[in-house]
């Protein structure tokens, strides 16, 4: 590991279609309190001034990025997608590979979250700043847990201590995660997000905890959520 402090890059992933939205708009592209859904997400990380540059991997010829007045930063770049999320993180990957070195940080987050508050982006940058491989964001599960048969028979109640919920960004080591995600998908494997192809090579992920309020707009009732979340950040830097 090289003793030069590592510069950060950040990717943002927004090539899906958004099956379960159920709509003819991607989601990233639906009003959300005045501005698009990726306007909101992407001035988010805009509000970091440690990241370098902004990968997006998407359709750059979709026409909703002209109202998309955060893509005209320039530490915004759009890039074409893939056809899974993990194809379009590897191409954004392979986007810095002039400019990012092995160990440089990359945050992955997703365009569909765009209630991350900046306070929790440095909470992970900083809690990982030391650490050899990366982590993510994680929210403790409040509620009973179960698991079931095939059939929806209660099987049984687990430790719901045992368990959080994934969020993004997922913060790893450039060369680490090119690696792992090109490892999985040599191998015929999909990783679900980030960490899961990390840990996939064996690499260990610290979990870092993050607010409930970062949610990820997956149906459409997600926008209303989304909306009272937003207001409700505006008024608390208010006070």
């Amino acid at each position: 590991m090289t003793t030069e402090s590592p510069n950060y890059w950040a990717i943002v992933p927004a090539a899906g279609i958004g099956k379960r939205f159920s709509a003819d708009i991607p989601k990233q592209f639906h009003q959300l309190q005045g501005d698009l859904v990726a306007q909101h997400t992407l001035s988010r990380l805009l509000e970091i001034s440690l990241i370098k540059r902004i990968i997006a991997p998407c359709d750059p010829t979709s026409g909703y990025w002209a109202r998309v007045s955060a893509v005209k930063n320039p530490r915004v770049t759009l890039i074409e997608g893939g056809e899974t999320r993990a194809k379009s993180v590897l191409n954004g990957l392979t986007a810095l590979s002039g400019l990012a070195q092995s160990d440089d940080w990359v945050l992955v987050h997703d365009m569909a979250r765009p209630c991350v508050t900046s306070l929790d982006i440095m909470n992970l940058i900083n809690s990982l700043k030391g650490h050899p491989a990366g982590g993510l964001l994680t929210t403790q599960i409040n509620e009973t847990l179960k698991t079931v048969t095939p059939d929806n028979y209660v099987k049984e109640t687990v430790d719901r201590d045992c368990y959080r919920l994934a969020q993004t960004p997922q913060m790893f080591r450039y060369g680490l995660l090119r690696d792992a995600i090109q490892l999985m998908l040599h191998e015929q494997k999909m990783p679900t997000d980030e960490a899961s192809a990390m840990e996939y090579s064996q690499h260990k992920v610290l979990t870092v905890e993050g607010r409930h309020d970062n949610i990820k707009i997956t149906r459409r009732e997600d926008l209303m959520i989304a909306e009272v979340i937003l207001m409700n950040q505006e008024k608390q830097r208010c006070e």
